[in-house]
């Protein structure tokens, strides 16, 4: 066994003292807003809250899962995440199959179509005169139909397509597969890698979108819970937070004086967050040969 010199083990102190710093500012804020959330309001805002709540509470979450605003907005969030996800997913795999073969007709011009819409686009106010050309505005397809195609997937898609064997496909249209049959039966089943990694991003981004709804939806009941999220961020006291709200959810909040904004901010920051990171443990196992499959695009 090799004995490492004193320069070598200063750099491995040095390298995992990093490691450790940075890992600890990463989780940090995360672990403080889950402290706050439940801490009373009050006691929070006299500062000094660190790593446990001082005076432990859950009435931050009290008023957010009683809240119809925020749980409708929450379903919303749910209901597009699943959706969008399995609608961007299948389509987008659909397109990168019909691409990834070697004799169809105009590949070439199909594909600089495609690149072009990755570095062009035209801009924000002609999308929204599309979308609403489109009847999407205020509905719930909106979060949907304009993300259905991602080419940056197709092109990883067709990477991991092109790499599958030949033989696989003969085999089974010679077994009377057709091209539908032969995509279902044979090359989603073993495409779980990349399926499962790609379904990850493309739920994260559904997941974490505010921007979008705030500029499609106007309709209360289709927001989704981030940009509900943004805006009591964007308010600073709790009445101007609910002022949307109903009237028995306002006397609820006004007989809690232990809710500040900051503490329902933080609880709901939490409702919004911890759901989508419960999904990392389940796809975790596919995310190396998931995400090298797209290293190298042909």
């Amino acid at each position: 066994m090799t004995r490492l010199g004193t320069g070598d083990r200063i750099m491995i102190i040095f390298i995992y003292s990093f490691l450790i710093l940075l890992g600890f500012s990463t989780f940090y804020p995360f672990w403080n807003g889950l402290v706050i959330s439940f801490n009373q309001g009050t006691d929070t805002s006299m500062g000094g809250i660190t790593f446990w709540p001082r005076e432990f509470t859950f009435e931050n979450y009290s008023v957010v899962f009683k809240d119809e605003r925020l749980m409708r907005g929450f379903l919303i969030s749910v209901l597009r995440t699943i959706v969008g996800t399995f609608g961007a997913i299948l389509c987008t795999a659909t397109f990168a199959y019909g691409m990834s073969k070697a004799d169809l007709i105009g590949k070439k011009y199909y594909m600089i179509m495609c690149i072009i819409t990755m570095y062009f686009g035209g801009g924000l106010i002609p999308t929204f005169f599309l979308i609403r050309g489109l009847g999407l505005v205020n509905t719930f397809w909106v979060y949907i139909i304009p993300g259905l195609i991602s080419v940056w997937n197709m092109i990883i898609f067709r990477t991991f397509f092109r790499g599958l064997p030949a033989g696989l496909e003969e085999s089974a249209k010679m077994d009377g597969c057709g091209n539908w049959g032969t995509f279902f039966r044979i090359v989603i089943p073993l495409s779980g890698p990349v399926i499962a990694t790609l379904s990850l991003f493309t739920a994260i981004a559904h997941w974490n979108d505010w921007f979008a709804p705030s500029i499609y939806v106007s309709n209360e009941n289709l927001l989704p819970i981030q940009t509900i999220l943004r805006q009591i961020l964007d308010s600073n006291i709790v009445s101007e937070q609910t002022a949307n709200i109903d009237s028995a959810s306002q006397a609820r909040i006004s007989a809690m004086k232990s809710v500040t904004s900051r503490s329902l901010t933080m609880a709901t920051m939490m409702v919004a967050t911890i759901p989508i990171i419960c999904v990392y443990p389940f796809v975790q196992k596919y995310f190396v040969k998931g995400v090298l499959v797209g290293s190298l695009k042909e």
